[in-house]
C-alpha cells in the first residue's frame, strides 16, 4: 500500500504542494466553523456568559469603589492632609493650634455624623463644616448656595442634589433627625455643591449647629489643612503625628479612600473570582468541544500534514479558531455584562446584598481597559481550551492518524497518573501559605491547582470506576458500558465541563452551609436574654441616655438589663475604625456575654484590665491572648490585657470589648446604643414592649425584637448576600451541562455509523435511546462523583483558608446533604436528558444513509 510511505512523501513534496496545502488548511477550518455551527455557537455562548458575569461584576465593584473614591474627593476637596480620629470625635481645642503652625496654610474644622432620620429606614451623612473655612479647601460644597447668611442658622441644611433626588425633598421641607431618642426638625434650604459632588449623597450644615444638635459641643470629626506651598505633605504630616493625641492621626485624603476601599476588598475580589470561576468552565466547554472536534477531524490534519502544513502552523489554525470563538463570545459578553449590570443594581442595588454600599447613587461608566481586558480574557479562555488539542494532533505521525481506530491514541496521553498527583500536591502546599497583601491569593491558587489535577486525574479515575462496575444483562445496558470502557479519553473529555462546575457549586454549597449554621449557632449563642432594644438600626445620632437606661431597667416586668455602648476607634489609618464595645461582664464567666473560642484567661491583679477581642482583630492587629494592647479612650492610651478571642461575623473590620464600667470611668460617657432585657418571672413580652413604648419618653422610636426575630432577620440578610454567590455558581453549573450536551452531541454525531449497524442487526429506537440514556447515566455518574469528592476538597479550603484570611471568620464544616442529594438528582436526571436529546439527530438519519459510507 503506498500509504505507509507518506512520511517519506511529505518530506519530498516540493513547495507549490506545500503552499497549496496551506490555502487548503484554511478551507478546512472555515469548512469545519460552518459544518459544526452548534458546536461553535455553545462554545461562544459559553464564552459570553463568562465574560458578561465577569464584566458584570468588575463594572458593579468598581463602580462602587468610583462613588466611595468621589465622596472622600467632595468632603475633603483641596486638602492636602487630614487629621481625623475616633468616630466620636475627639476635642476641638486641637483646631486653634493646628491652624497657627507654621506651614499651614488654611484649617478647616469638619463635624460629620451619619444622622437617623425620623420615620424613615434611612440614614443621611451630614457635615458641619465653617463656611468662612471651608470655602478655601472645599469650594464645591458651597457652590450653589445662594443666600450664605443661611449657613450660619442651626438649624438649617443644604442637601446634595443625589441627596434631594433620592429622600425626595425640596427646599423648605423639614427633615426630622433622631438624636438621642428626640426628634430634631432640620430645614432644608437649598442645593449644596454641583458637579463637584456628583452623585453623593450628604448634607451640609453650620458647623455650631451641627454640634448643638447633635451632642457633639467641643467635639470635631476631622481638621481638613491645606498647607502652604513649598511644604512637603508626607514630611510634615509625620512630624505632625508626634503632637496629635492618642487615637488622632495626620493622613493623606487617598489615605482614607483606600482604608474605606479595603474594607470591601475581599468582598469584591472574591466576586469576581467567582465570576471568573464562570469563565473558566466556559474555557473547560471550548476544551471539551475542540478536543472532540479534533479528534473526529484527527484523518483531515494528518493529510494537511501530508501536503506540507508544518506542525507549528497545525497548532496555530487549532489555536486561531479557538481564538476566533472567544473573540466573539468576548465582545458579546461585554454588551451582555452592561446590560446585566445595569438590572442588577436597579434589582438588588450596588452592593449587591452586602450592605457595603448602601446610601450609594451609581452611575454606571464605561472604561475602554476593562473592556479590553474582558475580551482578552475571553480569548484567552478560549485559545487557552484549543492548545491542548493542538500540541496533541501536531505531534500525531501522520501515517498512524489516517488509518482509522486512531482516535484513542490521542487521548493515551492523558492517563498518566504523575502529572495530576503533581498538581494536586502543589495546591496542598498553597493552602498552607498566609495570605498576600491581605488577600487569600495562594488559596485561589490553591483550588485552581487542585481542579486542574483532578481534571489531569480523570482517565485514570474513570477508568477505575467502570472497571468496577457490574456486567449488564441486557444489551442495552452492555453495549454502553463496553463503549466506555474501550474509550476512557473520551469520556475524560466530555466530563472536564461538568467536573469543574460541580465542584465549584457544591463546595460553595458546603461552605454557606457551614457559614449559615456557624451563623445561626453563634447567635443563639449571643442572644440569651428574652428582649433587645436599641435606639436605632442605622447611623451614631441615636442613643439611650443614663436617665432613660434608669427607666427601663424600673418598668414592671424587667428583672434585669444589660447595656451595651457601640464606638469606633482609629489604631492604624491605614485600616478602617476597629470597633470598640463597652459592655457589662460577668468576670465569672464572660462566655455569657462572648462566643469566645477558649476559656477566658485569669487577669493578674496588677496586671491591665482585660479586654476581648474578635478573630479579625486577633488577625489584623496580631491582639493575642495574653499580649498587652493599647486603645485610645478620649484621647489618652489605655493599657489591656487581652484575656481572650471571641467569634464575631458582624465587624470584620476588628472589635474589641471592654467592660462598661471601666469604660465610663475613662471616658464619661453614660449613653448607650442597646440594651438586653430579662424578664421577670409570669411577665410577657407584649405588657413590657407596650411600657416600652409608653412609658419611656421617645419610646416609640426605639427598635425591639425577641432573639428569634433578630435571628430570622439575620438569615434573611446572609440568605440575600448569598444570592449573587447562588446565581454565580448556577451559571458556572449551566455552562457544564452545555459542554456535556455538546460533547454528548458530538459522540453521537461521530456514531452515526455505529447506531446504523445496530438498527441492521435489530435494535429498535427505543433500544438505542435506552442504552444513550445508559451511557448519559454512567457518564454523569461518574462526573458527579468525581465533582462531589472534589467539592468537598475545595469546601474545606474555602472554609479554613479563603474566608478565613478574606474575612477573619471562623466556622465550622457543615454538609447540607439533603440539598447534595437533591442537586445529584437533577445533574443526573439533566444529564441523562441531555444525552437522549443529543441522540435524536443520530437516531432520525435513515439506517441505510448511516451505514452506507461502510460499503
Amino acid at each position: 500500500m503506498a500509504f505507509v510511505k507518506l512520511p517519506s512523501l511529505e518530506m519530498t513534496l516540493p513547495a507549490a504542494a506545500a503552499s497549496r496545502g496551506v490555502s487548503v488548511a484554511g478551507a478546512v477550518f472555515r469548512g469545519s466553523l460552518a459544518q459544526n455551527r452548534t458546536r461553535t455557537a455553545l462554545a461562544v455562548l459559553a464564552i459570553a456568559l463568562g465574560v458578561a458575569i465577569g464584566y458584570a461584576v468588575q463594572l458593579i465593584n468598581q463602580t462602587a469603589v468610583n462613588e466611595l473614591a468621589q465622596g472622600v474627593r467632595a468632603l475633603s476637596g483641596d486638602a492636602d492632609l487630614e487629621v481625623r480620629g475616633p468616630r466620636a470625635g475627639f476635642d476641638e481645642a486641637l483646631y486653634p493650634r493646628l491652624a497657627r503652625l507654621d506651614g499651614v496654610a488654611v484649617a478647616s474644622p469638619v463635624v460629620e455624623v451619619d444622622a437617623k432620620l425620623v420615620g424613615r429606614d434611612d440614614t443621611l451623612k451630614i457635615v458641619g463644616i465653617d463656611v468662612f473655612r471651608a470655602g478655601s479647601i472645599q469650594p464645591g460644597l458651597l457652590a450653589t448656595i445662594a443666600d450664605r447668611l443661611d449657613t450660619l442658622r442651626p438649624d438649617v441644611l443644604f442637601l446634595s442634589p443625589a441627596a434631594m433626588r433620592s429622600l425626595s425633598v425640596k427646599a423648605d421641607d423639614i427633615l426630622h433627625v433622631q438624636v438621642g431618642l428626640a426628634d430634631v426638625p432640620l430645614r432644608v434650604a437649598d442645593q449644596v455643591g454641583g458637579a463637584a459632588v456628583g452623585t453623593q449623597r450628604f448634607a451640609v450644615m453650620d458647623i455650631a449647629g451641627a454640634q448643638a444638635a447633635f451632642g457633639r459641643l467641643g467635639r470635631l470629626s476631622r481638621i481638613e489643612l491645606r498647607l502652604a506651598p513649598g511644604v512637603d505633605a508626607a514630611a510634615f504630616g509625620h512630624a505632625l503625628q508626634t503632637r496629635l493625641p492618642a487615637g488622632v492621626d495626620a493622613i493623606r485624603p487617598e489615605t482614607t479612600q483606600a482604608a474605606t476601599a479595603s474594607l470591601t476588598r475581599s468582598y469584591r475580589v472574591n466576586l469576581d473570582v467567582l465570576a471568573l470561576v464562570a469563565l473558566f468552565t466556559g474555557g473547560l466547554l471550548v476544551f471539551s468541544t475542540q478536543a472532540l472536534a479534533v479528534v473526529r477531524r484527527r484523518s483531515q490534519f494528518a493529510l494537511l500534514r501530508v501536503l506540507g502544513v508544518t506542525r507549528r502552523r497545525l497548532t496555530m489554525l487549532i489555536v486561531a479558531e479557538g481564538a476566533l470563538i472567544g473573540t466573539v463570545g468576548g465582545a458579546l459578553g461585554i454588551a451582555c455584562g452592561f446590560a446585566l449590570a445595569a438590572v442588577a443594581i436597579r434589582s438588588v442595588g450596588l452592593d449587591l446584598g452586602s450592605g457595603y454600599f448602601r446610601g450609594v447613587v451609581p452611575t454606571l461608566a464605561i472604561d475602554p481597559t476593562m473592556i479590553a481586558l474582558f475580551i482578552a480574557l475571553g480569548i484567552a479562555a478560549a485559545a487557552m481550551g484549543s492548545l491542548v488539542p493542538a500540541l496533541e494532533t501536531a505531534r500525531a505521525a501522520p501515517a498512524q492518524a489516517l488509518k482509522a481506530g486512531d482516535e484513542q491514541r490521542a487521548f493515551a496521553h492523558l492517563r498518566s497518573p504523575l502529572p495530576g498527583l503533581a498538581t494536586i500536591a502543589l495546591g496542598a502546599v498553597a493552602s498552607a501559605l498566609p495570605p498576600i497583601a491581605g488577600l487569600p491569593l495562594a488559596g485561589y491558587v490553591a483550588i485552581a491547582l487542585l481542579l486542574v489535577g483532578t481534571l489531569i486525574l480523570l482517565p485514570r479515575f474513570a477508568a477505575a470506576t467502570l472497571s468496577l462496575l457490574p456486567a449488564p444483562h441486557t444489551p442495552a445496558a452492555m453495549l454502553p458500558l463496553t463503549q466506555l470502557r474501550g474509550a476512557p479519553g473520551q469520556l475524560t473529555v466530555s466530563l472536564a465541563a461538568i467536573v469543574a462546575s460541580v465542584s465549584l457549586m457544591v463546595s460553595m454549597a458546603v461552605m454557606v452551609a457551614s457559614f449559615r449554621d456557624s451563623l445561626d449557632a453563634w447567635l443563639m449563642r449571643i442572644l440569651p436574654a428574652d428582649l433587645y432594644v436599641r435606639a436605632a438600626s442605622g447611623g451614631e445620632t441615636a442613643y439611650i441616655d443614663s436617665d432613660t437606661q434608669k427607666r427601663i431597667a424600673a418598668l414592671p416586668g424587667v428583672r434585669r438589663v444589660e447595656f451595651l455602648r457601640e464606638q469606633q476607634l482609629s489604631l492604624d489609618p491605614a485600616r478602617v475604625r476597629i470597633v470598640l464595645l463597652a459592655r457589662t461582664f460577668d468576670r465569672a464567666n464572660p462566655a455569657r456575654s462572648l462566643a469566645l473560642q477558649a476559656p477566658s484567661l485569669e487577669i493578674p491583679a496588677d496586671a491591665p484590665p482585660p479586654v476581648w477581642v474578635n478573630e479579625a482583630a486577633a488577625d489584623l492587629y496580631g491582639f493575642l491572648p495574653g499580649a498587652v494592647i493599647v486603645l485610645p479612650l478620649d484621647g489618652k492610651p489605655q493599657r489591656f490585657t487581652v484575656a481572650g478571642i471571641w467569634r464575631d461575623y458582624g465587624r470584620p473590620q476588628g472589635a474589641v470589648a471592654i467592660e462598661r464600667e471601666r469604660y465610663v470611668a475613662l471616658t464619661g460617657d453614660t449613653t448607650v446604643t442597646n440594651g438586653a432585657i430579662w424578664l421577670a418571672e409570669g411577665a410577657n413580652h407584649a405588657a413590657v414592649e407596650a411600657a416600652l413604648r409608653s412609658e419611656i419618653a421617645g419610646g416609640n422610636r426605639l427598635e425591639l425584637a425577641t432573639p428569634g426575630e433578630i435571628r430570622d432577620l439575620s438569615l434573611r440578610i446572609f440568605d440575600r448576600t448569598f444570592a449573587v454567590t447562588y446565581a454565580l455558581e448556577l451559571a458556572a453549573v449551566v455552562i457544564g451541562l452545555v459542554g456535556l450536551s455538546s460533547s454528548f452531541g458530538a459522540l453521537v454525531l461521530a456514531r452515526r455509523r455505529e447506531f446504523g449497524v445496530l438498527r441492521h442487526l435489530g435494535m429498535t429506537r427505543r433500544q438505542v435511546g435506552a442504552m444513550l440514556a445508559t451511557e448519559g447515566l454512567i457518564v454523569s455518574g461518574i462526573g458527579l462523583a468525581a465533582g462531589l469528592v472534589l467539592g468537598f476538597l475545595i469546601s474545606l479550603i474555602l472554609i479554613h483558608v479563603v474566608n478565613r484570611q478574606s474575612f477573619h471568620w471562623g466556622m465550622e464544616l457543615s454538609l447540607p446533604w439533603g440539598g447534595l442529594a437533591a442537586f445529584s438528582a437533577i445533574v443526573l436526571a439533566l444529564s441523562t436528558l441531555t444525552a437522549l436529546a443529543s441522540g435524536r439527530r443520530a437516531m432520525d438519519v435513515d439506517v441505510i444513509r448511516a451505514v452506507k459510507d461502510d460499503w
